[in-house]
């Protein structure tokens, strides 16, 4: 219930509107410049893991991980996996939604970065805590893929394919 109140209240109270964007190219190179935005929370963990890898006192560099290593190696794993889904279904969404809806591009793509910042350090804490980041990036992340096929099976079915 959290992230459709936080899309409602920064599309209705955040004062920006998407440019003019009349060709789906124009669309897709739009979400390719927010969903680089997306990947900071990826890079960053990558940086951490690194760091917390190098600075790990492991002798054997090929043997078993230390708990800290293996939580930022996990985040960036499933990070890396859900961007993928994330910016599919993203710019699959941008083809159609109507111009004043744009909006959505951006808050979307700020509410992954931020949920999955969330799910890092719930994920730090305990394993149990996790499951609140995760539902904020996933959640929205089925609700996009739902109105993807809704768009593409129900409102135009006859340009599926082109």
């Amino acid at each position: 219930l959290l992230c459709p109140c936080l899309i409602y209240g920064a599309y209705i109270f955040l004062p920006f509107d998407a440019p003019l964007l009349p060709t789906v190219s124009a669309r897709l190179v739009y979400t390719l410049r927010c969903a680089a935005f997306a990947t900071f929370p990826i890079v960053l963990g990558m940086i951490v893991s690194g760091i917390s890898r190098l600075c790990s006192s492991a002798l054997e560099p090929f043997g078993e991980l230390q708990r800290e290593v293996e939580i930022h190696r996990t985040y960036v794993s499933q990070s890396v996996h859900l961007f993928i889904l994330y910016f599919f279904n993203m710019a699959v969404l941008a083809t159609y939604l109507p111009q004043e809806l744009l909006k959505l591009i951006p808050l979307l793509t700020g509410l992954f970065a931020i949920s999955r910042l969330i799910f890092w350090m719930s994920y730090a804490i305990g394993r149990s805590f996790r499951a609140f980041g995760f539902s904020m990036t996933f959640l929205p992340l089925l609700a996009m893929l739902l109105w993807n096929l809704y768009g593409m099976f129900v409102l135009e079915p006859q340009n599926l394919l082109s």
